[in-house]
């Protein structure tokens, strides 16, 4: 079994990191350069820097922050947010990243996703599926920070985009984003049985035993904010923040995130690999 990956996830509004729930009622953490400078030393796999206003500018505003986070870190590095054309994507990679995450402009156009993957290669390009469970069970797409209903299936999106070139799809569970009432594991097992490319899962992680779980339904990697993030902001000894927009006792004071533990990247995988799960402790993985 290959080892499994642990990615923090940072939403970013210009120059702050955020967080809320179900992708909503965003609050003002810190910033982020300096969560990713920490998550890359304490042993992260790959970070995700998400600009969640991308929607209203209709372009990737986070150029300034890759460079300056990409002097610093060293592993992948994966971007969304406002990615539309083959140059939005060449301007983010040469920004630093490693990776770019694309929803809407796939959805709006499939074909983008295999122009890209010619022009940069599969590996590079991520197609992120925000979806919301409907009354039938059955999984749609949407945009927006999942404001949008696309009328698209996900499962059968998620072939496609395989077939496309993608290297890897991102599922956020809007319905449990920052909730932590745990993934969506029937969702995650039902997609990575659909395809063969590796599934990041996102939305919902409260305490370990999640991960676990939804590693045990076939996930390849998860994607995790709110758990760090509160273990992060105890242990940073400086966080800056604007007052105009909210500080850190947002997340200390747990409100609407009473579910979620914190815990810290190497607690988590320590933890892991005593459920006999292959993760990369302190860089290496088991053989």
């Amino acid at each position: 079994m290959n080892a499994v990956r642990i990615i923090p996830r940072l939403d970013i509004k210009g120059p702050d990191l955020v967080k809320g729930i179900h992708l909503e009622g965003l609050r003002v953490l810190g910033k982020p350069q300096e969560f990713a400078r920490y998550y890359y030393e304490n042993n992260a796999d790959e970070l995700i820097y998400q600009d969640v206003v991308a929607s209203l500018y209709e372009r990737n505003s986070l150029h300034e922050i890759i460079t300056r986070t990409a002097r610093e870190i060293f592993i992948p590095l994966t971007v969304g947010g406002g990615i539309r054309t083959l140059e939005d994507i060449t301007s983010v990679l040469r920004a630093g990243a490693d990776k770019v995450a694309i929803n809407t402009a796939a959805l709006k156009n499939p074909d983008l996703i295999r122009k890209s993957a010619e022009r940069f290669g599969s590996s590079t390009i991520v197609i992120s599926i925000e979806l919301i469970k409907e009354k039938d069970n059955r999984y749609f797409a949407y945009t927006d920070n999942g404001r949008e209903h696309t009328g698209v299936e996900v499962i059968s999106w998620a072939k496609q985009v395989e077939e496309l070139g993608a290297g890897e799809i991102i599922l956020t569970s809007v319905d449990r984003e920052g909730t932590g009432d745990g993934f969506d594991n029937d969702l995650v097992e039902k997609v990575s049985k659909a395809v063969t490319i590796p599934v990041i899962a996102h939305g919902g992680a409260g305490k370990m035993q999640d991960v676990q779980e939804i590693f045990n339904s076939g996930a390849d990697a998860v994607s995790i904010a709110s758990m760090f993030h509160y273990n992060t902001i105890d242990n940073l000894k400086k966080v800056s923040v604007e007052e105009a927009e909210g500080n850190v006792e947002f997340l200390k004071s747990k409100k609407g995130f009473a579910k979620v533990e914190s815990t810290s990247i190497n607690e988590l995988k320590t933890y892991l690999d005593k459920q006999n799960i292959n993760c990369r402790l302190n860089g290496e993985a088991k053989i």
